[in-house]
Parts: C-alpha cells; sequence; structure tokens
C-alpha cells in the first residue's frame, strides 16, 4: 500500500472550532471507501495539554510542534490574531516551505502564515473582515479579498470559515480527481465548488423588489445543456430579463460573471468525463460545449493546471 499523504493541523489554545472541524471532516475521517489510501490526519499544538476552544468545550491534540516537520500538507485553522506563534514553529513553517509541502490557512489562519514569511511575494486571501488587517501587516503579500480561496503553489489560503471546506475539497480534487473530490462533497452535503469569491458575503444592502429565483432554473438548465452555445443575450432572453439586468443579478447571486462561471461548468464537467469515459478529447470537447480540443486545452490547463490527457492518465481508474 502506498504512504499516507500526512496532513497536520496546527493550533493553539481558544482554536476555532468550525475551522479545525472543517479540516478534520475532510482529512480526519476515514474516506478509504473513496480513495485507498486516505489521509493520515494530526492535530499539533505548540501550547501542551488540553486546549480550550471559542466554543467553550475543549480539545486534547495528538502531538505538538515536532509534528510539522513530518507533515505533507500543513493546516492552519483560524488564529488569534494577536497570538505570533513561537520562532520554532515559524521556522518549521519556513522549513516545510522550503521542501515543497503544501501550506494551508483557513479564515484568519493566513496571519500565521504571514508571521512565517512564506506569504511574501504570493496572492493569498482570508475573511474580507480582516483582508486589510493582514494586507497592512505583511505588505510583501497581495490580498485578494474578493475570492473564496487562493493557490498560489504550495501556499493555499481561504477565507472565513465555510470556505475552507472549498478549498480543502480543492485539495482533495488535485490529489484524487474530480470524481472522487465530488463524491466527498456529496457525502458532506456541500457544492463540490462554489463560483464566485466572498464579495457576495460582504454586508451590503440587498437591491428591494429584485428576485433572484429565474436565474436558479437558468443556472439548472445551463449545466444540464452545456454542448450548446450560450451567451448572456441568449441565457437573459430565458431568465425573462435583459442582459444588463441578468448580467447584474447574475454577478450579485453568483460572485462571478456569466462568462467566466459557463467556463468553470464546462471545465468541471470535462474533468467528470475524462475520469469515467473513454471519449476521445475531441468528442469531450464537444459535449461540454468547447468545440475543439484545442479550445478545451487552453482552458483546461488554465484552469486544472495541467493538460487533458495528461488529467485522464491520472484520475481514470485502470
Amino acid at each position: 500500500m502506498a504512504d499516507r499523504h500526512r496532513v497536520v493541523a496546527l493550533v493553539c489554545d481558544r482554536v476555532a472550532p468550525f475551522e479545525l472541524g472543517v479540516a478534520a471532516e475532510v482529512f480526519g475521517l476515514d474516506r478509504s471507501y473513496l480513495h485507498d489510501p486516505w489521509y493520515d490526519f494530526t492535530v499539533a499544538s505548540i501550547d501542551p495539554g488540553t486546549l480550550g476552544t471559542k466554543a467553550g468545550f475543549r480539545v486534547l491534540p495528538d502531538r505538538g510542534v515536532d509534528a510539522l516537520d513530518e507533515a505533507d500538507t500543513i493546516v492552519v485553522p483560524g488564529w488569534q490574531m494577536d497570538r505570533v506563534p513561537p520562532m520554532e514553529v515559524l521556522e518549521s513553517l519556513q522549513r516545510a516551505e522550503e521542501r515543497g509541502a503544501r501550506l494551508l490557512s483557513v479564515c484568519s489562519g493566513a496571519f500565521v502564515l504571514g508571521w512565517a514569511g512564506v506569504l511574501d511575494g504570493r496572492r493569498c486571501t482570508t475573511h474580507w473582515m480582516y483582508a486589510d488587517d493582514l494586507a497592512a501587516r505583511f505588505p510583501a503579500c497581495e490580498v485578494d479579498p474578493d475570492v473564496l480561496y487562493v493557490v498560489d503553489g504550495n501556499i493555499m489560503t481561504s477565507a472565513g470559515t465555510a470556505a475552507g471546506i472549498d478549498l480543502c475539497l480543492h485539495v482533495v480534487r488535485q490529489d484524487h480527481g474530480a470524481q472522487v473530490a465530488n463524491a466527498l462533497a456529496r457525502r458532506m452535503v456541500v457544492p463540490p465548488h462554489r463560483d464566485g469569491g466572498q464579495a457576495q458575503y460582504v454586508e451590503m444592502p440587498v437591491p428591494e423588489g429584485e428576485d433572484c429565483e429565474p436565474l436558479g432554473d437558468v443556472l439548472t438548465w445551463t449545466v444540464t445543456h452545456l454542448d450548446q452555445p450560450h451567451s448572456v443575450k441568449s441565457l437573459a432572453r430565458r431568465a425573462r430579463l435583459s442582459p444588463r439586468t441578468f448580467a447584474r443579478r447574475f454577478r450579485q447571486v453568483t460572485g462571478t460573471t456569466p462568462h467566466q462561471w459557463l467556463l468553470r461548468q464546462r471545465v468541471l464537467h470535462a474533468q467528470h468525463l475524462l475520469e469515467t469515459t473513454t471519449e476521445p478529447v475531441e468528442r469531450v470537447a464537444q459535449l461540454v460545449g468547447f468545440g475543439s480540443a484545442a479550445v478545451l486545452r487552453q482552458h483546461f490547463s488554465r484552469v486544472v493546471g495541467t493538460s487533458p490527457l495528461a488529467y485522464r492518465r491520472t484520475f481514470q481508474p485502470v
């Protein structure tokens, strides 16, 4: 059996239980029925003994900070932003980054990566409430407050709380393919991929009298007809809205443009077909609406980071 990928969650006293729970749900439960081997999950603390949580109950970590030096992926859940970790922890994170381990933060955990210096020169994100503070404390990094998560090489940062689910599922998708990630998402009863960014969750007045229900019908119909050509004009007609009103409401609901959303849905469907069928790449391109293998390769490589054929070789069952 292949070695299990070692995931270590780094915590301290008054740990954020939901953010830690996200990592434990994705990496800590036995999901060998989806992929064998699954992950080897450990909770490591910078503080000795049992830890308090922000919810009042207590947790008992498995290990101390020495576990970081054995990790393939390190997850930093929400962190107390006024508590800089000890230098030995920051140096462990630096060594992990240098050896190519993945460093993943959820919400305010990004500040720990900032203190370690591994965000310098990189794009990153955090909860929109903390984005300005992160940018001010660590000016050498580029903070994007509008996205759910950012992947910059082996450094991965997510926005607030539930965005950690999106990023952890991305990691599973990267490691084991879209089919496994989608199956896990179904088990967790969450969407396998959310389009748009956290700008849609920033507090703002909701326009009065605007009903988003027609968009839901259009989105549902579109994902079942990806092989057909679509435009803002044609989708707006189906929603019985003007193109301008449709585009505005679409961004309000999804946080992205119709064009970008459609590209993403086509790539996701291409991943599914490459994993579960033997259709030639040219045919897959037609089925998902890209028209030609060349256009599929262009968008697939930009979103997934590899070619359709390489993806198929990696994730299609033998």
